[in-house]
Parts: structure tokens; sequence; C-alpha cells
């Protein structure tokens, strides 16, 4: 397995593009999505992406390959919702390991497959964890501060379910990604050192998360340097902002955050705001023009894209990205952090 922090320390990698959007373009029927093996199911399951992975296996690896294709250095699994409590909702929590283990391989299959075009590439599998609507910070009830309608356990207990599948699939890496609660990421943080003891090694993981204002603030009201500070822990190499908006409204965020933190840094966008069909609509040279900026100024270490975004998208960033130098890690005087909505920096 290649040390994914070797290959950043030299160059810019190039995450894929959105998986549900590639999807869409197969204009996939209920009985796609139930296969053979759900043909009688109780419920519908029409855009239960991740269940894809085992009844359409494939098309998810076809997506894969697409994104290999056009430059991605980092292709992520299709398991953003392929936890139980997102997959409660259609009836499928049983089949919740075998979507992980199944779309790691998938994964992997398609970077062998791409090797035979070009066998010295070193290619890698992301294994998305995907963020939950129960958040462990903000109460569902606005009469009612302390109510939750989750525990901790419980949460962390459905990603050890998830995480348990990537790995045994062969994942080279986890992505926990748009995260909305840096509560819930500590959930999946503690589940994946559970995971890593039960098996006896560890992988590398990213953390992404997703601002819910122009202001720079996620969902549970932190800033975004509070958030990155929030989740970094020995395993966490890089932090980076994904989805929310495009490219336009991230860029300055990252800017801002970019000397306070040292890890390696994400930045992968929508393809800018929907539209009133509820399509994405920014072309790929336009994506890529705007995070040319921010590549020049050496802010960033993986770039890619997230809704909207296509292997189109994908082949404009690497191009954009090719030869540029990566943002080298501050050397941060060693200082204690405690992060609520803001960072409260002891000196």
């Amino acid at each position: 397995m290649q040390n994914i922090v070797q290959y950043l320390k030299k160059k810019i990698l190039i995450l894929d593009g959105a998986m549900g959007t590639m999807i869409q373009e197969y204009q996939l029927e209920e009985k796609d999505f139930r296969g053979t093996i759900l043909r009688d199911h109780f419920i519908s399951i029409l855009g239960n992406n991740d269940i894809l992975s085992i009844t359409r296996p494939n098309v998810i690896k076809d997506i894969h390959y697409q994104y290999l294709l056009a430059g991605s250095d980092i292709i992520e699994t299709n398991t953003l919702n392929a936890n139980p409590i997102s997959q409660r909702d259609y009836g499928l929590e049983e089949f919740v390991y075998d979507m992980n283990k199944k779309s790691a391989e998938l994964a992997r299959a398609a970077i062998e497959e791409y090797k035979k075009r070009d066998p010295n590439s070193v290619k890698f599998v992301a294994g998305s964890v995907g963020p939950i609507t129960k958040l462990l910070s903000i109460s569902p009830d606005v009469f009612d501060p302390s109510f939750r309608n989750i525990t901790f356990d419980t949460l962390q207990f459905a990603y050890e379910r998830q995480i348990q599948g990537l790995l045994d699939g062969g994942v080279d890496l986890l992505l926990i990604e748009t995260a909305i609660d840096s509560l819930n990421v500590k959930a999946a943080l503690v589940a994946c050192d559970v995971v890593f003891g039960r098996l006896g090694k560890r992988l590398p993981i990213m953390v992404s998360g997703t601002i819910a204002d122009k202001g720079g603030r996620i969902l549970s009201g932190q800033t975004v340097e509070a958030f990155f500070h929030s989740v970094k822990t020995k395993d966490v190499f890089s932090v980076g902002l994904n989805c929310s908006f495009g490219a336009k409204e991230l860029i300055p965020v990252i800017q801002r955050v970019s000397d306070k933190i040292d890890l390696f840094i994400s930045i992968y966008p929508n393809a800018g705001f929907k539209n009133i069909m509820g399509e994405f609509g920014e072309k790929p040279k336009t994506t890529a023009g705007l995070l040319s900026q921010i590549i020049e100024e050496g802010h960033v270490n993986i770039v890619g894209g997230c809704c909207g975004t296509t292997p189109e998208h994908i082949f404009e960033i690497s191009r954009v990205a090719q030869g540029k130098n990566p943002r080298k890690i501050p050397k941060l005087q060693n200082k204690t952090f405690f992060c609520g909505l803001e960072p409260l920096i002891l000196e």
C-alpha cells in the first residue's frame, strides 16, 4: 500500500468528482436499484445510490474508471450514505457491511483495470464516510435545547459497521466528508480507532466539512478554523471543505485558514449553485479557472469536485493543477486550543 503523505509532499493530488451526478446520467429505474437480490423488497429504493454497488456494480465501476481517465489520483467509494442510520429509510440496514465492502472492491478493480493502460500510475481508494442528518451538537427541538434524537454511542456503532466494510474491502484511506457537526466527526473518528484496533492496522484519514453560510461556519455554528482544530487527531492527515457552495465561495474561507493549520488541505466544491431546475450549471473550465487561483497561491494539497461535477470538470482541474507546487504545511508554535464555536488559543 502506497503512502499518500509522501506523494502529497511532491504534488497536488486530484480527487474525483460527483458520484450521484454521474449516476443520474444512466437514467436508472427502480428495477435497476433492486436488481435480482432485492426484486421483492417491501419499499421503494429508487435513488439509494449506495445499493447500486451490489445491484449494478458495472455502473459504479464504469464511473470510477471515467474519473481515473480524467486524471483523478484519488477515487471515492460509492458509500456516502452507506451507514445503518441512513439505510434504515430504505429498510436496508442489513446490507450496510456488504455495500461498503463491495464498493471498496469496485474502486480497487477500476484502478487495477486502469493500470493496464498506465502500469506506473499511483492511485488511491478513499473510503467515503458521509454525514448523518441527526446531529449530536444541536437539539432538533427548539423548545428543549438539551434534547437529542441520537446518542454518541449509537452513532459510533453505526460508523463502525461502515468502516469495517470499507477496510475489509481494501481502501487506502478514509474520507469523513461533508461534515456538518464536529461531534459527529468525533464519533466517526472513535469508530475508526475501534476498527483499527480490531484489525491491527491504521489508515490515514481525511476530514472535509461543509459550510452552511457565506460567513464560513458549518451547520453546528463552528468557524472552519475551530472545526479543523476540533477534529485533529493522530490519524487525520488532511482537512478541508467540500460541497456547500461553489469554488468562488469556498476559496476565501480556505485562504483565511491556510496558515493556521498544520495539516494538508483539500477543497472539492460543487459546480456552482443549483438553478431553478435543481441542476448545477457551472462549466468545467469555469470551475477549474476558479480553483486555479487557490492552486497558484499555494493554499491547497488536494483538489477535486463535489455535486454537479463530472469527469470533464476533473480533467480541467487536473490540467490547471499539473506541475503546480503543493501547499507547504506551516510550522506552527505548539499551543493549546479549546474550540467551541470559535477557537480559543492559549498563548
